[in-house]
């Protein structure tokens, strides 16, 4: 009987095949690791990296906060400082204030006492000429055609020079001349035209206007003339009237009467119309309260600085013609310290007069 061969599955090729897979199995996750551990230190490295340039910024941004803590402490020394020295400047403000206050009493009753006696002198001296003077008013009849309520003396206490053959006169009709406040003058100027015709310091003005016509010679010749940022026509083609002439005078008088203030100021017109006056004026009053607020054309701007209507005034004034005294009645008004001097010295310059009158006058 023949004898069967047994069959043996793990015979040596078979354990070569499964040698060999095993094999390529390892290679393969030995190549696989190799792979994540290069990926993983490339990630470690980018890790580092970031980090490293945070810790930097960090850094920096640490050093910029000790130096922001520096300077706001040193400011805040500062400021502390600045208030101790404001404080301490403050308190000597007012301790100087309280100097000036009591100087300016204690001048001020001096100043009272002085014009007190003046006005007493100028009386005695006024009594002492009043003969003269009422002869001279008979041989001249009419020297004074118009009347003026008040104290008799004024003409006489006020310096101005009422003389003259041709006399012009210029009055400011802008609407700060309602008021003397910049608020009230700006409220008033809103209101009905009644209550601007009626407002106290336009009236002075007026008045002022009506007490030089009455204190005129009956021989000379007359012009009134209003303005704001035009020509405002009181006599008619602005020309002479004869002082003696009441109707003609009493004419003009009303025109100024009917006016309501209104507009800004522009000293160009009144002072281009002086030379086209003919025969020219011999002695000029301006009544105003302040420097312009308009130049040769026209501007719509609302605010305006004191330096730049001092530069008004001075082109203004160049336009004068030479040798004519110009008379200044000045009605101040706030907020216009540069004013005063410029007109004053307007009117030494022309050898005219400089009056800034009290409340009263005339």
């Amino acid at each position: 009987m023949t004898r069967r061969r047994e069959l043996n599955v793990f015979s040596l090729s078979f354990l070569d095949i499964m040698s060999c897979g095993f094999g390529a199995v390892i290679l393969i996750f030995v190549l696989i690791n190799q792979g994540s551990v290069a990926e993983q230190q490339t990630a470690n490295l980018d890790l580092i990296l970031t980090a490293t340039d945070l810790q930097k910024r960090l850094t920096e941004e640490q050093a910029r906060l000790d130096e922001l803590q520096n300077i706001t402490h040193r400011a805040s020394r500062e400021t502390r400082l600045a208030n101790q020295i404001t404080e301490q400047l403050r308190n000597e403000m007012t301790e100087l204030q309280t100097r000036i206050d009591a100087a300016l009493r204690s001048s001020a009753d001096k100043s009272a006492l002085v014009e007190k006696l003046q006005v007493e002198l100028a009386i005695l001296e006024q009594n002492a000429s009043s003969q003269l003077q009422q002869l001279d008013q008979t041989r001249d009849q009419g020297a004074s055609l118009r009347s003026v309520a008040g104290d008799g003396q004024r003409q006489y206490l006020t310096g101005l020079n009422v003389g003259g053959k041709q006399v012009l006169i210029l009055i400011d009709s802008s609407a700060s001349m309602l008021h003397q406040s910049i608020v009230n003058a700006i409220r008033l100027s809103l209101a009905p035209n009644a209550e601007k015709k009626a407002a106290t310091k336009w009236q002075r003005a007026v008045r002022t206007v009506d007490w030089i016509t009455a204190n005129l010679a009956q021989d000379a010749q007359l012009s009134i003339v209003a303005f704001n940022t035009e020509l405002i026509s009181l006599v008619k083609d602005n020309a002479w009237i004869s002082v003696s002439d009441q109707a003609a005078v009493d004419h003009a008088l009303n025109n100024l009467y009917a006016l309501a203030p209104a507009g800004g100021t522009a000293l160009f017109p009144p002072f281009a119309l002086i030379n086209q006056l003919s025969p020219r004026p011999d002695n000029i009053f301006l009544i105003v309260d302040g420097l312009p607020t308009q130049g040769q054309n026209p501007s719509t701007r609302t605010v305006i600085s004191s330096a730049e209507r001092a530069k008004l005034f001075s082109a203004a004034v160049a336009e004068l013609p030479q040798n004519i005294p110009m008379n200044i009645i000045l009605l101040p008004m706030e907020g216009d310290p540069l004013a005063t001097p410029s007109y004053w010295i307007l009117a030494q310059k022309t050898g005219g007069a400089f009056l800034s009158p009290a409340k009263d006058w005339p």
